[in-house]
């Protein structure tokens, strides 16, 4: 799938089986939205109009919270995906391509929670920082 990003660069997002079958459904449903002829993917849920990045936020906080969730937002998904990749011990490189990122700072940043995390758990193996 392809769209229009950050700076208006264009992207390629990869995906799974599971999320093909999410936009396959998706699509259906929204095939019989009343502004199902506009171009863009996601649309309000009342009215003949797309749904801007703004709304798209809302929503997201909006069912998160209805989920019991609090501080919802996309990117803290990019931040859990680079997190867990990077506590795995993937590689940054492949990182950087599946997240789309051009600048090595991303997944420093993003990184380093993991890099903490997984020096907390050798420290504690090696009985290391433990309470004396």
């Amino acid at each position: 799938m392809h769209y229009q990003g950050k700076g208006n660069k264009d992207r390629r997002v990869r995906y799974g089986p599971k999320t093909a079958r999410a936009i396959s459904r998706y699509l259906r449903a929204r095939a019989k939205h009343k502004g199902a002829e506009l171009p863009n993917l996601w649309l309000a849920d009342r009215g003949v109009r797309p749904l801007n990045p703004n709304g798209i936020k809302i929503m997201l906080k909006r069912r998160g919270l209805s989920a019991g969730l609090s501080g919802v937002h996309a990117h803290r998904w990019r931040h859990n995906f680079a997190h867990e990749w990077k506590r795995a011990g993937g590689d940054t490189g492949d990182l950087m391509l599946l997240l789309v990122w051009t600048y090595e700072d991303m997944p420093r940043h993003y990184g380093a929670s993991a890099a903490a995390e997984r020096a907390q758990e050798t420290q504690l193996r090696m009985g290391i920082g433990e309470n004396v």
